[in-house]
């Protein structure tokens, strides 16, 4: 439903684009387009933002003593 309406819309801008003429109509369909593309960056941006801050940063002395641990196994196999 949700896209029906949309494509009714859009369709319903586009004449009005095509009968403003050539200069308004190019500005105004030029700002929608920058806009929507600055809004697709701004949501991607937050989305990156949201994705990183869950990743838990890696425990320099938890990686140490694992290094440890498989030097020690492998000495003890080798």
């Amino acid at each position: 439903m949700y896209l029906l309406l949309s494509i009714i819309l859009t369709i319903i801008l586009g004449g009005v684009l095509l009968m403003m003429g050539p200069v308004a109509g190019g500005l105004l369909a030029f700002a929608i387009i920058t806009g929507t593309l600055f809004r697709g960056l701004y949501l991607l941006n937050d989305i990156h933002r949201r994705i990183t801050k869950d990743i838990p940063k890696p425990d320099p002395v938890k990686e140490a003593y694992e290094n440890y641990l498989k030097e020690k196994e492998a000495k003890v196999q080798g």
